[in-house]
């Protein structure tokens, strides 16, 4: 592990496999942090993004975990700690459109499984986040970074993705309420 590795801590980034948390996590990696690039179902992205970032000199580990499910999540921030430090860094990047469908031909399990995998996801992420990063925990602090969307402050309402849209507004009110709760 590099210097600046165990200086900086590692940051997970969840559904890092791709777009913007490809890129955050390629950022990350270039400022010095190991990187977790976590990944739902992608393996072939995490893999390239991880190939990616070791080509530039930094260090990653790509890390399979369902964000929903708590032991997943548990044993991803285990491995980030084990092979790469402590986590200082987590972003919530992780999430799904869900179903595109009007509300009246949405289906229930869907609209869980949705508001599971954006809303729970983050929650149980910054848990462990905060029980290994909080000064309280005898960690050394560190930042959470949840990734939301404009549809949470201007919900358009069309095209099917009300619940989408739902679960964004929760994670604006999550974050906030998260950092008033652990940021001191």
């Amino acid at each position: 592990m590099s210097t600046a590795v165990q200086e900086k801590g590692a940051a997970v980034v969840t559904g890092a496999s791709r777009g913007i948390g490809a890129a955050i996590a390629r950022r990350l990696a270039s400022d010095g942090y190991g990187v977790v690039v976590n990944y739902a179902a992608d393996a072939g992205g995490a893999d390239s993004v991880v190939s990616a970032i070791a080509g530039a000199g930094g260090t990653a580990v790509a890390v399979q975990a369902d964000v929903a499910s708590e032991d997943d999540v548990a044993a991803m921030f285990d491995r980030a700690a084990g092979q790469l430090g402590p986590v200082t860094v987590l972003v919530n990047n992780a999430g799904a459109v869900g179903e595109q469908a009007r509300i009246d031909e949405q289906h229930a399990d869907a609209v869980a499984r949705l508001m599971q995998v954006n809303v729970v996801g983050s929650i149980i992420c910054a848990k462990h986040a905060v029980r290994g990063m909080s000064t309280a925990h005898g960690g050394r602090g560190g930042s959470i970074v949840t990734i939301a969307s404009v549809a949470a402050r201007a919900p358009a309402g069309a095209g099917g993705v009300v619940p989408y849209e739902a679960t964004k507004g929760a994670l604006v009110t999550f974050a906030r309420g998260l950092s008033n709760e652990v940021a001191s």
